[in-house]
């Protein structure tokens, strides 16, 4: 399904680190194959975010072939400062297409005045087009991304022509509390299928496992106070060349 405000994207970069939680218990780190659903989410919110809207990932296409290396890391030991020897397995020489779009935070009445699509939708093309607003990383901050715009399923893939292939039980991401209104983050789960080299993302309240995780309270914001109206932003846009 396309949508009025979807954007596509070509993310790439030499390392990812798209964790699986249950590898985090020892210290060490191994990366799931592909990225995750809040990943892809966290590379579009640092091309261009505000709380007004939520970025719903649609679909990824995996362009290079999944390799993995693995790399003698000393990461900062929690209970006493001191360093330890992990071994983190990073992907490798990774390149995606990514298809998403935005839709409005109906959790956030507060930012009701700021849905206005067309200023939104073209500052996010305009950052796309200048490699994000904020530092692109993939999965770990020591894995530096890139982005830029590209056409959906454009240019040869490694998968193309592959079988479907399923992935197994895979994390979808996170729910916070500020973005269905109910005050519970929540951690998601499923069971993607790679076919041809293109995931379809589920949406996050169609995810057959949804498990509880804490309490959240939700931040409030005024305009005029911790957040600048609709208007002003949209002033600053046009002059900064983003609208």
């Amino acid at each position: 399904m396309e949508y009025s405000n979807t954007i596509t994207l070509r993310v790439w970069g030499r390392y990812a680190l798209f964790s699986d939680p249950i590898t985090r218990v020892g210290g060490e780190k191994f990366s799931y194959p592909v990225p995750t659903y809040q990943a892809v989410k966290g590379i579009l919110e640092s091309v261009y975010w505000k709380p007004t809207f939520l970025w719903v990932p649609d679909a990824i296409r995996i362009l290079n072939p999944i390799e993995t290396e693995s790399k003698g890391i000393r990461p900062v030991r929690y209970n006493d400062g001191k360093n330890d020897l992990s071994i983190y397995t990073y992907l490798k020489n990774v390149a995606y297409q990514v298809k998403a779009h935005f839709e409005w935070n109906l959790s956030r009445p507060d930012l009701a005045e700021d849905r206005i699509e067309h200023k939104h939708y073209q500052i996010a093309k305009r950052m796309l087009e200048r490699g994000g607003r904020r530092d692109i990383f993939l999965g770990a901050r020591e894995c530096q991304g890139y982005v830029e715009p590209c056409g959906f399923r454009e240019g040869p893939g490694a998968y193309d022509k592959s079988p479907p292939m399923p992935l197994g039980l895979m994390v979808h991401g996170i729910t916070y509390g500020d973005e269905d209104g109910s005050g519970q983050m929540s951690e998601r789960l499923w069971r993607p299928v790679m076919r041809e080299g293109v995931i379809e993302f589920l949406r996050p309240e169609e995810c057959p496992i949804i498990r509880p995780i804490r309490r959240q309270k939700i931040k409030t914001f005024l305009p005029g106070e911790n957040f600048q109206g609709c208007d002003t932003l949209y002033e600053e846009a046009a002059t900064n060349g983003m609208a």
